[in-house]
């Protein structure tokens, strides 16, 4: 509330208030002490008539003269504020009174001296008159003598005393009055004298305010007021100045920025220019990548799959080292283009990562597999440590992880001359119930890197060594890349190395658990069973413990095989016998000879034996085990199978019976399409050998006119073709299929661009699947597989049934293999044939009648009772006939009519020898 009041207001409030209350609180004292007095003097005049009246009224009590005292008593009432009065006898009888009846009660008791009793009205004395009341004059009486005449009794008004107090209380309130009504005078006096001058600054800084510097505030008739006008108009002066020079600035800055704007606007146009052109060049940079890779990948695949054929062939061995030269040589080509694309798909942000689960062991383990020839040809040893806290089943990019992996035991082999690679997989934080923060290492004994290298080993085409002498080669690419892969999964990589003693390169990375576990979980078959192992190198040693304590074995580390043969042969007869063994062997430490010896010494003592040995010598111990395919496997050895392994050699399976017939199903009809000869030719040939009905044409208007005229189960369509390329031949194929009603049929583009962008065109142009150059016979076998359901690869013997020499393939009758069938027992193949040819009109009859119904669940039941039948028979020709019919049925294949036939043909020609031989 102060601070809303003005300067007026606040003088006045200043000026007045302590004033009131000082002259209130003086008024209210001095009235109250002088109301105090004169209520005291009021009880002290009544104390004293009291007592005076004590002598005069003793004479008259005693002799009881009641006139006297009434005279006595009017004279008393003449006493100011004397209201009453009265005489009582001894006997406590009134004997006079004047005045009206008394208010206050008497005072109790016999009281010896003088009592009073008061109200707001009035107050009443008693006083008792004794016998020395009439002696005043004499000699004092004898105090026994002294005894009671009576009373006087007498009230005295408070009527007097309160006017007198309310004349004073009116009058100091006047008083107050008329100083504070001075005062406020006074103080509006001063408070104009105040405001006046503030209300002239007032309007003089409003003036200011609102810019008009020229005013000036005239003298305000006080000094100090005097002294702040003063400032005021020297600010207003100050400011008028300042405001002149700003003027003269901005006008100048505002040329200034005309100017700028003007050449902001040029800088704009030409940046306009230079993003347009920055946006060609990017689209030229990326038709040229995508022109390169086809222009380079279309020859390589060329290169590759006649290299491929041609390893096929009868080659003496130098041709045939010639031939691994340039399938090599083409392969080193090629991954030097893929890391170009990689480079060049993260720099555009077109790199996308998936999101999927994976085993991290597998991973880990998968890579140094296939990596593991090239550290056997330098004799390195390649190990891989997965911790046990680690969480295996994680979700991200397992491709991605795996090329960044490849790049760096890669690296780690090609700059290390001896010694061991070890990969690390270990978990760093745990905290969370989804992340995992793992911490993957690779570590080698190579020949390290000094700090300058260290800064600039992630730098695009830059290598530790870029002299011309440098014995490693490569792009430089590896690294940079699989730094971006990492950062893009928000992890980091980095390196510690030391000159001469080896590196070690980690990715830090932060993956998802996947919440499906079941992938790691192994086999029980091999309990707690004790394994002698045999591994002289001792971190390899260290990552077989851990790999056999997975598959819940228990090792026992032998430091020779001398040992450990000499151990088994002490267990044999005892409560814990060594019935598996473990052994790395390589040529220089044991030669396969001596290796073939120490197995068969440890079969004797029924000890079951794998052998672990480097990629490259697998050769030299595979002639000489007897069991090789059980008993050895490749370092290093992946768990799961390890597992597999041992898990055969405790328990080793039974061989399942293979039939002795293919599986066949009619030849797929194949259209390819290319404009390059050597490409078409290898195509076809791949195709042709695998037993496809290929035809092949070189441009799309052929292909066109080719679907036109006849149906195909795929069409292979090349996409960068003169004339009509791929995406406008699928465009023009699928037009015409709309037009004439009929079912797409799937076309997949052959294509050597390997950019993601462009692969999406084609799927979004009308094609169904493509294929990167250069491709492979597994590649075109799966992708006729996927869009046909046809198989390839044993397409001979279908054509050889569907051919119309069909019965000269297959012989109707071959007693050799029914006897073969029957293990040598004559009387039995002949009971078998017997039984197939007494049950063969029933299942013909029960064929033929399941077909004419069109029942496809009760065909596929006879001819599949039937084809049992013919696997104990010789009926070759009957079998294969069974065997396609029912892989027809299967399929739903149109054929299966046509199969039926051939099956009824070959039950009558059966029966037809069965009657004669008979």
């Amino acid at each position: 509330m102060y601070k809303d009041l003005g300067i007026k207001g606040r003088v006045l409030m200043l000026t007045l208030l302590p004033t009131s209350l000082l002259a209130l609180v003086l008024g209210g004292y001095f009235t109250w002490v002088q109301q105090a007095d004169m209520q005291a003097q009021l009880l002290q005049r009544g104390q004293m008539i009291a007592e005076h009246l004590a002598p005069l009224a003793a004479p008259a009590l005693t002799r009881g003269d009641a006139v006297l005292l009434e005279r006595i008593a009017d004279h008393v009432l003449d006493q100011a504020d004397v209201r009453a009065v009265s005489f009582i006898g001894a006997d406590h009888q009134r004997l006079a009174h004047a005045g009206p009846r008394m208010l206050n009660e008497s005072p109790a008791g016999e009281a010896a001296s003088l009592t009073l009793t008061s109200s707001t009205e009035a107050t009443r004395f008693l006083q008792p008159v004794f016998e020395r009341h009439r002696n005043l004059s004499a000699a004092p009486t004898n105090l026994a003598e002294d005894h009671l005449l009576g009373w006087v009794e007498l009230e005295m008004s408070h009527q007097g005393t309160l006017l007198r107090g309310y004349r004073s209380l009116l009058a100091s309130l006047l008083l107050v009055a008329t100083g504070l009504g001075v005062t406020a005078l006074l103080a509006l006096r001063m408070s104009r004298a105040i405001n006046d001058p503030l209300r002239r600054i007032k309007q003089g800084v409003a003036l200011l305010k609102e810019g008009r510097l020229e005013t000036r505030l005239p003298p305000l008739g006080s000094h100090e007021l005097d002294e702040l006008a003063s400032g005021i108009n020297r600010m207003a002066e100050a400011l008028q100045s300042a405001q002149e020079e700003m003027q003269h600035n901005i006008d100048q800055a505002t040329e200034d920025v005309r100017q700028n704007l003007e050449t902001i606007e040029i800088q704009n146009i030409e940046l306009d220019l230079a993003r347009k052109e920055a946006l060609e060049a990017s689209r030229i940079k990326s038709e040229f990548l995508a022109n390169m890779s086809h222009e380079i990948r279309t020859p390589l695949n060329g290169i590759l799959g006649f290299t491929n054929l041609l390893k096929k062939s009868d080659l003496t061995p130098r041709q045939q080292d010639y031939l691994s030269t340039i399938e090599k040589s083409a392969d080193n080509l090629l991954g030097i283009i893929n890391e170009v694309l990689d480079f060049s798909k993260i720099e555009a942000g077109k790199l996308v990562l998936e999101s999927i689960p994976f085993n991290l062991r597998d991973l880990v383990q998968d890579t140094l597999t296939i990596l593991a020839p090239s550290a056997h040809e330098k004799r390195l040893e390649l190990v891989s440590l997965v911790y046990r806290d680690t969480p295996l089943q994680l979700v991200g990019d397992p491709m991605r992880l795996k090329q960044v992996l490849t790049n760096l035991v890669s690296n780690a082999i090609k700059f290390t001359r001896e010694g061991t690679i070890a990969v690390r997989a270990m978990l760093e934080d745990d905290s969370d119930d989804e992340l995992a923060q793992l911490r993957i290492s690779v570590q080698d004994t190579g020949i390290g890197l000094s700090d300058a290298d260290v800064r600039a080993l992630f730098q695009a085409f830059t290598q530790a060594d870029n002299s011309l002498s440098r014995q490693a080669g490569g792009t430089g690419l590896g690294l940079v890349i699989s730094k971006r892969l990492i950062e893009q999964m928000g992890g980091e990589i980095g390196v510690s190395s030391t000159p001469g003693v080896g590196s070690e390169f980690w990715i830090s990375l932060s993956l998802p658990k996947s919440l499906d576990g079941s992938e790691d979980a192994f086999a029980p078959s091999l309990g707690r069973r004790l394994v002698a192992v045999l591994e002289p190198q001792e971190l390899t040693r260290q990552a077989l413990h851990h790999q056999l304590e997975d598959c819940g074995l228990e090792a026992a580390d032998f430091s020779s095989l001398d040992a450990l043969v000499e151990e088994v042969a002490a267990r044999r007869l005892g409560k814990h016998p060594l019935g598996l063994a473990v052994i790395a062997a390589d040529s220089r430490s044991l030669s396969p000879e001596d290796l073939a010896r120490r197995v068969w010494e440890l079969e004797e003592q029924g000890c079951k034996t794998l052998v672990l040995c480097p990629t490259t010598e697998q050769a030299l111990y595979h002639r000489v085990l007897p069991e090789s395919h059980s008993q050895l496997q490749a370092k290093p050895v992946c768990t799961r199978k390890l597992q597999q392994a041992l898990s055969a050699l405790v328990a080793p399976r039974q061989a399942a019976v293979e039939p002795s017939g293919p599986v066949v199903s009619r030849a797929p009809r194949l259209l390819c399409v290319d404009d390059n000869p050597a490409n078409l030719l290898l195509v076809q040939t791949l195709l042709g050998d695998m037993g496809a009905d290929v035809l092949a044409v070189d441009s799309g208007f052929a292909a066109l006119e080719a679907v036109q005229r006849e149906r195909f189960d795929l069409v292979l369509m090349d996409v960068q073709m003169p004339g009509m390329d791929g995406r406008q031949a699928t465009e023009a194929i699928r037009r015409w299929e709309s037009q004439q009603g009929l079912d797409p049929v799937p076309i997949v583009a052959l294509t050597a661009h390997a950019l993601a962008n462009e692969k999406r065109a084609l799927l979004q142009g009308g094609m169904d699947d493509y294929l990167t150059k250069p491709i492979g016979e597994r590649q075109l076998a799966q992708v006729v597989l996927k869009w046909s359901g046809l198989t390839l690869g044993n397409q001979g013997a279908a054509r050889a049934i569907h051919g119309p020499h069909a019965e000269r393939a297959l012989q109707v009758l071959d007693p050799e293999e029914g006897l073969r069938l029957a293990a040598g027992k004559a009387d039995l193949a002949a009971d078998m044939l017997s039984m197939l040819l007494a049950s063969l009109d029933a299942d013909r009859q029960a064929i033929a009648q399941a077909a004419r119904s069109g029942d496809r669940t009760a065909l596929l039941e006879r001819v599949h009772r039937l084809h049992g039948a013919t696997r104990y028979c010789g009926v070759p020709q009957l079998r294969a006939a069974c065997q396609l019919s029912e892989t027809l049925i299967k399929q739903n294949n149109p054929e299966a009519q046509h199969a039926l036939e051939e099956l009824d043909a070959a039950i009558q020609r059966l029966a037809d020898v069965a009657r004669e031989e008979a």
